[in-house]
Parts: structure tokens; C-alpha cells; sequence
């Protein structure tokens, strides 16, 4: 039994250190957060939600910023993206994923309490209504290199991934 257990802990500490949380349903994975300026950042990572039920994430709290909020990226006039708050929130499907990403959905940190240098942490509580909430913390990596474009839409936004 012992043996077993060491193995579960050294399975899942590197799952911890790479932006993994869950709690019920609900998890996260492959989460970071990232600055360009030392007084906004933004958290990226793949929602997942294991359930029967679609659950919408509604807001999101944490202490490194003022302000978390929710917020995507729409093309605007002549073409120029702009990011935009989203106050209907990020459903993910049950038995699906959602996506937050660079160019996408992401959560919005503003007023930043300290800025964010790689290798610190940044710890998150994502309310997810009726679903519960989820605890979660991610790595700061300022050096990530975007991931390729995701899937749009006929509409142009990203699709919810399933």
C-alpha cells in the first residue's frame, strides 16, 4: 500500500506543478499565467468538466489582482481584434472541455499586486455557479510561446471543444 501511495504522489506532483487542479467534476489543466506589463496578466488553461450537467463558469477571485474577470477577443471594425468582458461566462459541456487562450477566452487579471515573474504562482478560486467552485493554481510563464489558432467557429469565435 505504501508503495502504491508513493507512486500516486510521484504521478501527480508533476500534474500539480503544471497548472492541474480539480474538485468533483471540475477540473483544470495545463494552466499559466503570463504578463507583458507589471499591471495586467492573463490565466490560460482547458476546463473540464467530467459531469451530466453543462456548467458555466461565472466569475473568478484571487489575491495577486484587483480584478479577475472574464474576457475573449472579437474581431472589431476593420478587421482589428479587441478583447471584450464576458458577462454570460465560459459554459463547459458536460462530459466536455473549454478552452481559455491566448487570442480567445481567457481570464483577465488587473491591478496586479505584484507582477507576475516567471516561476511564481498564482492561486484561483473559479465559481462555477451551481456547479461549486474550483481551487486552482497556476505557474506564471512569461516565456510560453502561443499555441496554434483554435478552431473558429462559422462565426468567427472559438469553438467549444468537446
Amino acid at each position: 500500500m505504501k508503495t502504491l501511495s508513493l507512486a500516486l504522489a510521484a504521478f501527480m506532483l508533476p500534474l500539480a506543478s503544471a497548472g492541474f487542479a480539480a474538485e468533483g467534476d471540475l477540473s483544470l489543466s495545463d494552466g499559466y499565467a503570463r504578463s507583458s506589463n507589471p499591471k495586467a496578466g492573463a490565466v490560460f488553461a482547458m476546463l473540464h468538466n467530467a459531469g451530466g450537467s453543462d456548467c458555466t463558469l461565472q466569475a473568478v477571485a484571487t489575491d495577486s489582482a484587483e480584478v479577475a474577470e472574464l474576457h475573449t477577443h472579437e474581431h472589431g471594425a476593420h478587421g482589428v481584434m479587441r478583447m471584450t468582458k464576458v458577462e454570460a461566462g465560459f459554459t463547459v459541456p458536460a462530459g466536455g472541455t473549454h478552452l481559455l487562450e491566448r487570442g480567445g477566452d481567457h481570464i483577465m487579471l488587473m491591478g496586479l499586486t505584484a507582477p507576475l515573474e516567471n516561476g511564481a504562482e498564482v492561486a484561483l478560486t473559479l465559481d462555477f455557479g451551481d456547479c461549486g467552485t474550483l481551487q486552482a493554481t497556476v505557474p506564471v510563464d512569461n516565456d510560453r510561446q502561443a499555441e496554434a489558432a483554435a478552431p473558429m467557429a462559422h462565426d468567427g469565435a472559438p469553438m467549444t471543444q468537446h
